[in-house]
C-alpha cells in the first residue's frame, strides 16, 4: 500500500526501543484472556502525588476540602502527604488525627524515602491514628543505581540494602510510636518499569522477608510505572511476572501506580489488573507529575459502563469536577472522559439523529415492558453511559451548531420543552436554526433554541423577530349540531385581532378547524388549506398544556404552524394562525 509520508528530520536515532533496554517478554502470559469482573482496591494520591505536582500546592483549607470529597465518594485508602518533606503535610496529617477525621473504615497513607531520619518523622506524624500505612520507596532502575547514586558495579546489593534497612526502620518506629495502631506497610521499587524483572523480584522478596507478611497484617507491594516507557501490554507482562513469582503472594496486595507519559496510563492500569494487580493508585482526573497519574474517574466509570460496580460514588460528577478544579487550581478539560463539559455532547447532525431515535425507542420499550426508563438496560449510540447516572441532564447530550441536523434540534425541544415535533416540521425548523447558526456562529443552547422557535412560530412580546403577524386569536366558542345533522354543522365563533382591530366572526364547518379555515377565507380573504396536523399533551394532568402542529398551504407556500393552549381546539386554531402569519410576514 502506497503512502506519501516522509522521514522526519528529528533525531530519532537517539532513542532505543524499550525491549532492547528491559527484557520483559512473557511468552506464556495469561492476562489477555482475563476479564475485570470486580473493582480493584483504590488508593487516591491526590493529596500527595497530585499535590506535589501543582504550581501552587494546596493550602490546608484546600487539602481538607479534597480530603472530605475523597471520603464522601467512598475512597477507603487515601495517601495524605509526605510529612517528612513538608511541614504543611506534617501538620495536615496531625490535623486529621487530632480532630478524629479519619473514619474507622478508612486507611490513610503517608510517603517516605528510605532514610531513617525521614522514616522516624513520617511515623511520628501518625501517632494516635487507628488505621495507617507507611509507604516507603527507593529507586531500583539501573540508571539510578549507576548514575544517580553512583554505586559500584551493577549496584544491586547497595540498592537492596537500602530497601531492607528502610523496612527495618519502619518496623522499629512503628513499634515505638504506633503500638496500638492497625499499622500497614507499603513498599515501592521506584522506576519499576525500567528495573530488570529479576532484580525487581529480588528486592521485593528481600523487603517482604524483612517485614514478614501475614493475613492479618496490611502489606502492599506497589509497582510504579513512574515514567511510562512502553505499550501497556509490556507493563502487563511485567506485572504478571511479579504476581506469579513474588513470595507471600496470598498475604500481599499487589498494587500498580501508572503515569501517563505515553497517554496510556488507563490502559496500562486496566491490563495490569487483568495481569494480577489487586490495587490501583491514581488521582481524580489524572493530576500528577508531568502528564499526570492514571485517572481514577476514568478507571471507575470504565468499570461502571461494563456493569461492574466501581464502589466509588460518581453520581454527582459536576460537584467532583468543581471541587477538584478548586483544590488543584487546574481546570478539567472539556473533552476529559466522563467529567468534561462536552463529553456527553453531540454536535453532529447524524449523531444527534441516532441518539434521538435511540432515546425514543428506549422509552417505548421500557413502557412496553413495564420498567422504569431510568432502570432499563443502556444501549445507546455515541453514549457509553447514561449521563443521568453521573448527575448530568439530557440537555447537554445534544448541542446545536451549524453542523446539527433535525435530530438534535427536535431532541432538545422534546427533552427540555416537551414539544414532540412531527418529522416534516423537524426538517423545516432545523433549516431555520441552521440559518441562525451560520449567520451568527457558535453554539445554540436549549434556551436560545427555544427563543428561536418562539420567534418563528409563537406570539411573543420578547421576540427579536418582526411583529407576530396580522392575526391573533383572543377567544373561541364552538357549538355542535345534532348527531344526525348534515355536514358543516359545527358553528365556530372566534374573537380575533386583525392588525390591531378587534373582530368577532362566526363560521361553519365539519369541525372547528374547517370552520376556522372558512372564517379566514370568507371574512379575511386568506387562501389557506390544512394538509396535516398533529397534537399531543405536554404533560400529565387535566391542566396540562396541549401542543398542536398544523401543516398548511397558504397561497402557494407550504408552512407549519404551532399553537400552545390548555384547550386542544384553541391550540389547533392558534397553529393555523401561526402558519398564516408566517406566510404574510
Amino acid at each position: 500500500m502506497h503512502h506519501t509520508q516522509q522521514p522526519t528530520p528529528m533525531p530519532v536515532h537517539k532513542y532505543r526501543p524499550f525491549h532492547t533496554r528491559i527484557d520483559a517478554d512473557l511468552p506464556d502470559r495469561t492476562w489477555p484472556t482475563k476479564r475485570i469482573e470486580k473493582a480493584p482496591r483504590w488508593l487516591t494520591t491526590d493529596l500527595r502525588d497530585g499535590n506535589q505536582a501543582l504550581i501552587d500546592p494546596m493550602t490546608p483549607e484546600r487539602k481538607r476540602r479534597m480530603y472530605d470529597l475523597l471520603v464522601s465518594m467512598g475512597y477507603k485508602e487515601i495517601e495524605v502527604g509526605f510529612p517528612a518533606a513538608s511541614q504543611v503535610d506534617f501538620d495536615f496529617v496531625r490535623h486529621l488525627v487530632d480532630e478524629d477525621l479519619v473514619p474507622d473504615d478508612v486507611r490513610i497513607s503517608v510517603l517516605t524515602q528510605a532514610r531513617e531520619d525521614l522514616i522516624e518523622r513520617t511515623v511520628q506524624s501518625l501517632e494516635g491514628i487507628k488505621n495507617a500505612t507507611v509507604h516507603m520507596y527507593n529507586a531500583a532502575a539501573p540508571v539510578f543505581r549507576k548514575v544517580v547514586f553512583g554505586f559500584d558495579g551493577d549496584g544491586r546489593a547497595e540498592c537492596r540494602n537500602i530497601a531492607v534497612q528502610g523496612t527495618q526502620a519502619v518496623m522499629k518506629y512503628a513499634s515505638e510510636y504506633l503500638p496500638d495502631s492497625n499499622f500497614g506497610y507499603e513498599y515501592s521499587p521506584e522506576i519499576f518499569m525500567d528495573t530488570e524483572p529479576d532484580f525487581a523480584l529480588e528486592i521485593v522478596g528481600a523487603v517482604l522477608d524483612t517485614w514478614g507478611p501475614a493475613s492479618d497484617r496490611e502489606t502492599v507491594v506497589n509497582l510504579p510505572c513512574t515514567v511510562e516507557r512502553s505499550t501497556p501490554n509490556v507493563f502487563a507482562d511485567q506485572i504478571e511476572y511479579m504476581s506469579r513469582n513474588m513470595p507471600y503472594r496470598d498475604d500481599v496486595a499487589l498494587s500498580v501506580h501508572t503515569h501517563n507519559d505515553r497517554g496510556t496510563a488507563v490502559a496500562s492500569a486496566e491490563l495490569a489488573v487483568m495481569a494480577g494487580a489487586d490495587r490501583v493508585e491514581g488521582c481524580l482526573f489524572g493530576n500528577g507529575e508531568r502528564t499526570g497519574n492514571v485517572d481514577l474517574v476514568t478507571l471507575g466509570l470504565n468499570l461502571y459502563s461494563q456493569g461492574v460496580d466501581p464502589q466509588i460514588d460518581f453520581s454527582n460528577i459536576d460537584e467532583v469536577v468543581r471541587t477538584v478544579e478548586y483544590c488543584n487550581q487546574i481546570g478539567v478539560h472539556e473533552r476529559h472522559p466522563y467529567g468534561g463539559d462536552l463529553v456527553y455532547t453531540s454536535f453532529s447532525g447524524s449523531h444527534q439523529d441516532a441518539i434521538k431515535k435511540a432515546f425514543d425507542d428506549r422509552e417505548r420499550r421500557a413502557v412496553a415492558e413495564g420498567i422504569s426508563v431510568d432502570q432499563y438496560e443502556w444501549d445507546m449510540p455515541y453514549l457509553p453511559l447514561d449521563p443521568k447516572d453521573v448527575g448530568r441532564s439530557y440537555e447537554a447530550v445534544i448541542r446545536v451548531n451549524s453542523q446539527s441536523g433535525k435530530g438534535g434540534v427536535s431532541y432538545l425541544l422534546k427533552s427540555e420543552y416537551q414539544l414532540d415535533l412531527p418529522r416534516r416540521l423537524q426538517v423545516e425548523f432545523s433549516q431555520v436554526v441552521q440559518r441562525r447558526t451560520e449567520s451568527e456562529g457558535g453554539e445554540v443552547s436549549a434556551a436560545t433554541l427555544w427563543q428561536i422557535f418562539s420567534d418563528e412560530y409563537l406570539p411573543s412580546t420578547h421576540s427579536e423577530q418582526p411583529a407576530w403577524g396580522t392575526f391573533a386569536l383572543t377567544g373561541v366558542r364552538t357549538e355542535s349540531g345534532a348527531d344526525d345533522a348534515p355536514r358543516n354543522s359545527e358553528t365556530l365563533t372566534v374573537d380575533m385581532s386583525v392588525n390591531g382591530d378587534e373582530h368577532t366572526v362566526t363560521g361553519r364547518g365539519n369541525g372547528p378547524v374547517a370552520a376556522f379555515v372558512n372564517v379566514l377565507s370568507e371574512d379575511f380573504d386568506v387562501d389557506v388549506r390544512v394538509q396535516d396536523y398533529v397534537e399531543h399533551a405536554m404533560g400529565a394532568g387535566g391542566d396540562a398544556q396541549a401542543a398542536a402542529y398544523v401543516e398548511c398551504v397558504v397561497g402557494d407556500r407550504v408552512l407549519w404552524g404551532v399553537g400552545l393552549d390548555p384547550n386542544i381546539t384553541t391550540a389547533t386554531l392558534k397553529a393555523v394562525i401561526s402558519a398564516v402569519n408566517r406566510a404574510t410576514r
